[in-house]
């Protein structure tokens, strides 16, 4: 570091720029919750492709006991699920004042489902199977601001 005048300049050094970068820079937390295996174990690998943080859970209720539901900047919540449903976790996180985006994923394309959960305040609803362009959009505008 160098003086001029009452002006106080480090001397510019790129390998400690990125150092900085990277203890500062958090990923964020995308959380998978679906009963099928096969999306647990799939989907998480292309969300890290994406560039993002991954926890994965088979139902609602693992999910909101683990310290997780603290630190998810995104759900990616099934629709139907056995026990809990993706909607009555919605609802759950709501009254418990945790405001998660959510991106619903469903393999049941009956019509009405998209529309009740937009109208539930979900940013979004992808039919299985999606492809990871639609993933992406979604998740874009689901963390816009984080």
């Amino acid at each position: 570091m160098f003086d001029r005048g009452d002006l106080a300049i480090c001397d510019f050094n790129p390998s400690w720029c990125l150092e900085e970068q990277s203890v500062n820079a958090r990923l964020a937390l995308v959380t998978v919750v679906d009963d099928d295996e096969s999306v647990r174990e799939s989907l998480p690998d292309l969300l890290k492709e994406l560039g993002y943080a991954v926890e994965a859970f088979a139902s609602a209720e693992a999910f909101l006991a683990s310290d997780v539901v603290e630190r998810t900047d995104c759900l990616l919540l099934d629709v139907a699920m056995p026990g809990m449903t993706g909607p009555e976790l919605q609802d759950e996180l709501t009254r418990r004042g945790r405001a998660i985006p959510i991106v619903f994923i469903t393999a049941n394309h009956d019509a009405t489902v998209r529309p009740r959960v937009m109208a539930s305040g979900a940013v979004e609803c992808l039919f299985k199977p999606f492809n990871e362009s639609a993933l992406a959009e979604a998740l874009a505008v689901a963390l816009r601001g984080i």
